[in-house]
């Protein structure tokens, strides 16, 4: 036989096969199991990220109440009524924060007129029990029931804001009860998000991206363009899904936690346009129904 000819053996192809398949096989299962841990610290320790409650900054406050939530657990609440007032704040606020630290911002509002209420989730300042996402939804669902009923407020005329992660029962409630606007400051679309564009993971929690298109009523965002800790692209993404009449306020210099200062006064100034613009909502509302 000429030693220069070769002789195919066809046990090469398939072993060569069976190489390649065995190493796709291990690579997914290596993928799959790091998947599937993501998923389990998520669902572990996402609500330890997500929620940072410090030590109580105050220990009682002007005009504070006690709400009642729906298993029991009692929130502090903060209400500033404004006799005559046309419209009723009902603010969340950050994750960092509790009303002892918004309690002379929102005071502003008071002085412009409207009523306000404010509140405490659940193991921020002295509201009693744990934070976690489904009780911050019962919270503001309380603070909602609680100006409704005991205050008979028109839902209609209840302004719902929310701060950072406050943004999330906020959009939560303006997208399962009747509201008269959302306003969002500085918050994101949704949880899991906060770092990544795209999706990574089949679930989320504080989904706002879901829940803003839900909404039937106007919607103001507000988001500083140098904002490093939730950028910029959240508030333009949650503002571009919003179906309704909406308007934003993008103030260049703000980061996250200056926002408002840096906005001085044009925070306010689009605060009253756009109540003009839940005004003339409302007056669409009652032509529409007559």
């Amino acid at each position: 036989m000429d030693p220069t000819i070769s002789i195919a053996h066809p046990w090469r192809g398939t072993y060569c096969f069976h190489m390649t398949e065995n190493i796709i096989v291990r690579v997914a299962l290596y993928a799959g199991g790091i998947y599937l841990f993501l998923n389990l610290l998520a669902l572990l320790f996402s609500e330890k990220l997500i929620f940072a409650p410090q030590a109580s900054s105050y220990v009682h406050l002007p005009d504070e109440l006690k709400i009642t939530t729906g298993n029991g657990e009692k929130i502090t609440a903060v209400y500033l009524e404004a006799p005559g007032a046309e419209y009723t704040i009902l603010f969340s606020h950050g994750n960092a924060e509790d009303l002892g630290k918004v309690f002379p911002f929102m005071q502003q509002f008071h002085t412009l007129g409207y009523s306000v209420l404010m509140y405490d989730y659940r193991g921020y300042g002295t509201s009693e029990g744990s934070p976690s996402v489904r009780k911050a939804y019962q919270d503001i669902d309380a603070a909602y029931r609680w100006l409704v009923e005991e205050k008979k407020v028109a839902p209609k005329t209840i302004i719902v804001q929310g701060r950072s992660v406050g943004g999330g029962p906020a959009t939560w409630l303006a997208a399962h009860r009747e509201v008269g606007g959302l306003v969002l400051e500085s918050t994101f679309v949704s949880t899991f998000r906060v770092k990544t564009i795209v999706p990574l993971l089949p679930w989320d929690k504080f989904d706002n991206l879901r829940h803003i298109k839900q909404t039937t009523c106007p919607v103001l965002v507000m988001h500083g363009r140098n904002d490093a800790v939730l950028p910029f692209w959240h508030g333009k993404k949650l503002y571009e899904a919003a179906p309704g009449e909406k308007m934003n306020l993008w103030i260049d210099e703000a980061e996250h936690n200056d926002y408002a200062y840096v906005a001085g006064s044009d925070y306010f100034d689009s605060f009253q346009t756009f109540m003009e613009m839940v005004r003339d909502e409302n007056e669409d509302r009652i032509i529409r129904t007559e």
